[in-house]
Formats: structure tokens, sequence, C-alpha cells
């Protein structure tokens, strides 16, 4: 039975961590039912070693008999032969399980996240998602040892307490009730590993989501000179975390030294009775040998008994934490009105902001929060009473938004993968992609060029569409920079490329989806004024009869649109051409100046790497 890291991976369950746990059985249940079968039969037959043992000296070497030790002999090999390869299967199908309880949970989470969408991050921080991908998710699939061997530890002590029988009833009782008063010790200490663990789980999601908010401001708390408190409250937390880590653990200290320890003090009982019973002869020679042999046999399952304990108490944990997670829940799409069939004009009541169809709006404020809150509402990230048409934005269902309004955002994430699939070409035919490569290097070869009725290759629209989104976004010569041009592998957030280079790369791929309406904030504001005003131009020609609006103050953009909102405290102040507003308004006139004058020493290429 193979795993399928594709498959779907069903609908998980959310009432809780023991019934997360029970549902990863459930959906690999005849994985799980031979493991446990395997580890049953393998610990069954450690404990029957000693007892082929006690028959070789009670039927072969006490009575002098070679043929009846050699036969018992020759089963003990055997017997080692067929459990040295139960073994291995019981290896081998207890890490498909973990594997498979591993690729599960990685993929109900991803889904959920990707269901969640923009609302994600309003409900739980990233800190928390990072934890649960990188801890939870191992601890979850190591808890599912207990299917393994945890249940052929439990077959394992009964077999030997029945053979036990045979021997003694007495020292059956003391291996049927060893293991109980055992539970009675270490259960507690179970119980306050939880605990322990849960606190150290969400301190460790807090740093981890502060180590990330580092990381992406480090350069700007250098620059205000506050690097240094802010590295002493990291310290602080960290000495927190690292805290409760040790408590976390004492505990786990104890609960391994007393799985080691009361087993032994339990097990040398079971040696003393025997042997006394051996020397008062109620037992015989082989017998005695085979308490001996039982003793060591119980190692294995009663060690697995509280490694099974362990592992379930940290993996209800980690399953607690995806349910949690997994109940997160998108905002309610109550829409029940198509949008507008034909281009219709978008309202924004709260600022006054009113979007024309088919035509290029800027979005001009001092304050860039504003306009991104605007978009965010024009774009239903937000809930507001903005209209399409005569339409309520709301009114709409959310499917039909997204797929005719697009939202990029200045900072939206880029993953890690080949230059191509980061802009969104994943579809792309492999052969296109190199051929985009080829065209990109030749001036003025773009397919979108190419005569009408010449014959197309695979994948020859995407290849367009691609070459049109690059060239528009004024981005061939990032393409030409990269050693393997369209194919180099680009690192997550794009780290290798530099800050205006991430800022086309984000503006192409907006550009390849071609929506019906493009809400952009600060599509180019890490550029030089030259190839700032070469998006400028490409991108008014491009976006010709769609509706555009831009957030920006940068004078090369707002002279290229057909319409200006200056915003003052978030409402709309005063509305015009660029040059209108230069000449009436003060306030947009000063706004734009000091744009200008930001924009001066920016050197060739971007200005902000």
């Amino acid at each position: 039975m193979r795993i399928d890291a594709y498959e779907d991976p069903g609908s998980p369950e959310r009432r809780g961590g023991w019934w997360y746990l029970a549902w990863l059985v459930r959906r690999q249940w005849p994985r799980c039912l031979a493991g446990a079968v395997f580890a049953s039969v393998w610990m069954v037959l450690l404990a029957a070693t000693p007892f082929l043992m006690a028959r070789a000296v009670d039927h072969g070497l006490e009575p002098g008999d070679p043929g009846a030790l050699a036969g018992w002999t020759g089963a003990m090999v055997a017997v080692g032969g067929v459990n040295a390869w139960l073994g291995v299967l019981r290896h081998r199908t207890m890490t498909k399980v973990r594997m498979d309880a591993n690729f599960r949970t990685v993929k109900v989470v991803v889904g959920h996240a990707t269901r969640l969408g923009a609302a994600l991050r309003r409900q739980v921080g990233t800190g928390e998602v990072v934890t649960i991908g990188v801890g939870d998710v191992q601890t979850i699939s190591a808890s599912l040892t207990a299917v393994g061997p945890g249940v052929g530890a439990v077959v394992a002590y009964a077999v030997v307490g029945g053979l036990m029988v045979s021997v003694s009833v007495r020292l059956a009782l003391v291996v049927l009730l060893g293991v109980p008063l055992l539970a009675l010790v270490i259960g507690p200490l179970m119980g306050r590993l939880q605990g322990r663990e849960t606190e150290y789980r969400e301190r460790q999601s807090v740093l981890t989501a502060r180590i990330g908010d580092l990381a992406g401001g480090l350069r700007v708390l250098n620059g205000l000179g506050g690097k240094g408190l802010v590295a002493e409250a990291f310290r602080g937390d960290s000495g927190r975390l690292r805290e409760q880590g040790y408590r976390v653990g004492a505990v786990t200290s104890w609960i391994q030294a007393l799985g080691v320890g009361l087993p032994m003090l339990f097990l040398a009982l079971v040696t003393w009775l025997g042997a006394r019973l051996a020397a008062q002869g109620q037992i015989s020679v082989g017998e005695l040998v085979s308490v001996y042999g039982y003793v060591v046999a119980l190692g294995w399952p009663v060690a697995f008994l509280i490694e099974m304990g362990h592992q379930l108490s940290r993996g209800v944990v980690a399953a607690r934490r995806v349910v949690t997670f997994l109940r997160l829940e998108p905002a309610p799409d109550e829409g029940t009105r198509d949008a507008p069939a034909e281009p219709a004009a978008l309202h924004d009541p709260a600022s006054g902001v009113r979007v024309l169809p088919g035509r290029l709006t800027a979005l001009a404020t001092s304050r860039p929060s504003d306009a991104t809150d605007i978009l965010d509402r024009l774009g239903r990230y937000t809930p507001s009473d903005t209209t399409w048409g005569d339409v309520p934005l709301t009114d709409i269902p959310l499917t039909q938004v997204r797929a005719r309004i697009l939202v990029a955002a200045p900072e939206a994430d880029l993953f890690a993968g080949p230059l191509s699939d980061v802009i969104g070409a994943a579809d792309t035919d492999p052969r296109g992609a190199g051929s985009v490569d080829l065209r990109l290097r030749r001036v003025g070869a773009t397919s979108h060029n190419a005569p009408a009725d010449a014959k197309q290759p695979p994948g020859a629209d995407e290849l367009a569409r691609l070459t049109q989104a690059i060239h528009t976004a004024a981005a061939e010569d990032i393409v030409r920079a990269l050693p393997n041009g369209l194919e180099t592998p680009i690192e997550a957030q794009a780290r290798n490329l530099s800050g205006g280079q991430r800022q086309r790369v984000r503006l192409a791929r907006a550009l390849l989806t071609d929506p019906e309406i493009l809400l952009a904030a600060e599509p180019t504001s890490a550029l030089d004024a030259h190839t700032e005003a070469t998006v400028a131009d490409r991108l008014r020609a491009a976006r010709k009869g769609r509706t555009t609006v831009l957030a920006a103050t940068s004078p090369l953009l707002l002279d290229r649109a057909d319409v200006v909102h200056h915003l003052v405290d978030g409402k709309v102040a005063a509305t015009g051409t660029h040059r209108e507003l230069l000449d009436t308004e003060p306030g947009y006139r000063a706004l734009v100046a000091r744009d200008a004058e930001v924009g001066e020493p920016a050197e060739e290429g971007d200005r902000a790497r």
C-alpha cells in the first residue's frame, strides 16, 4: 500500500486532539492493522525464545538427549530468523504510517490555510502556522507509534503473563499487576507534561512570529537606532522560552527515568521470586531459565508502553493545536446577486472614491495606509459599503469578485521556484519557457508581434501572455541577468533579487492574470525614474480600456492617469487630472513635489535593493 502525497487527504476530525489522532489511524487502517499485527507477533516471538530455551534445558540438556536438544535449538534459530524478518516488516510499515500521517496533516493544514485566504493573517499569527508546520506535524506522526509497537506491547505483555501462569500463578500475578502500578506512578506526570508542552508550544509560536518580524524589519530598526532595544527584548523572550523548555525537559526526564528504573525494579522482583521458587523446588531449572528469559522479553513491551504514553501525551497536544487551526473559518460569503454583466463603476462611500470603468485612476495621499485601506475595500478584503455598479459589493459572491477584481499588494508573497513559476506561468510548456528566454534576449522579438497566420508552437498563447507581462513590467533585464533566464531558481520571497526587481516581478504576475479591474498599491516605488517612466508608459498602453487603480504619489505615474483623486485624511479632497490638480491644489502640488525630490537621488536600476 503506497503513499500518494497528492491524494485527497479527506475531511479531518475537528472535535479534539484524540479525535484527530483516531482519524489519522482510520484513514490508513489497513496499514495500521498490519503494523499492529507485525509488532504483536514480533514481540510475542521475543517471549517465545525463553519458552523454547526452557524446553531445550528440560527435555534435552538435563536428561542428556542430544536429539531433543538439537531440535529445540533449531526451533530457537528458526524463530529468531522469522522474528528478524518480522522486525524489518514492522519497521517499514510503521515508517509508512508515520509518513502518511505527516503528509496528510501537512495537506489538511495547507489546504485549510488556502481556504482561509486573506482571513488567515487576521485570525492567527505567522508564528503559529510555522510552529504547526515545523514541530507539531512531526510530533503527531511520531505519536502514531502507538498503533504498532504500542498494540504489540499490550499483546506481548498479555502473552507473557499467560506463559508465566504455566510456571507459577504468583509470578503471573506480579507480572499482570506490575504495569498498571507503573501507570499509576507515571500517569500524573503525563498530564503535567501535556500542560507544560502546551504552554511551551504557545510561547514558541509567539517567538517564531517575532523572529519573522525582526528579519523583515531589521534594516529599518537599525536605521532608527532601535536594534539594541529590540534585541534586548528578544533575548528576554528567548530566555523565558528556554526556561519553559527546561520545565518541559524536567517532566520528560522524570518520565524517562521512571520508565527505565521502575521496570527494572519490577523485573528484579520477578527474578527474585523465580529464584526462590526454584530453590524451594516448586519450579524446574528449565522453568527458572524461562523466567529469566521472560523477564528480559518483558523489557521490550514495558519500554514500548511507557514510550507510547509519552508520545501520545505530546501528540495530543500537537493535535489540539492543529484542530484549533482547522476550526478557523473564513469570513462568511452571503452574496446572492450577480456582479454587473458589463464593466461598471466602483464606488467607496467611506472615502468618496469613484472608479470609472475603462479608466486609469490614481490615488494620491501623504498616508499610504489610507490608499491601501481604500484598495482593500474596493477589492472586498475588508467589510464596507462599496458598490459595484448599483450592487453592494458584499451582495456579490466572493468567487465572482475574485475572478474579476485583483488587488496587487506591495508586499505580496513570492514563492520559491523557477522565475517562470514565480511570475505565474507554471502551466507553460517547459520548451516554451526556454523559448521565452530566447525571445527576450532578442530586442523586439516578442511573441505578440509574430504574424497572425504563423503556426503557433505548444504553449504559444501562454508564452505570448508571459512575454507581454514581463515587457509591460519592464522586467526583461531581470530575465537577461539571470544565468538560466526564466528557469533560474528564485528563493522564497525572492530574496536573491533586489527590491526593485521584486516589485517588477510582482507587477508582472498581476498583469499576467489580466484582470478586468486591477488595484495596485505603489507598484513602482522602488524603481529609478527612467525605469518608472518606462513602466508607466507600458502599463497605460497595456491596460487601455481596462479599469486600473494605482495608489501612488510619483509624478511619472500620476501624469499618465486619466483621473487623480487627491486624498486628505482618507477622503477625496480634489479630483482631476494631474496637471489640473497641480495648477489648482497647493496641497497636491506640495505632495507631488516632495515625492519628486525624494526620487532625485535614485541610482540607476532601483531606489532600494
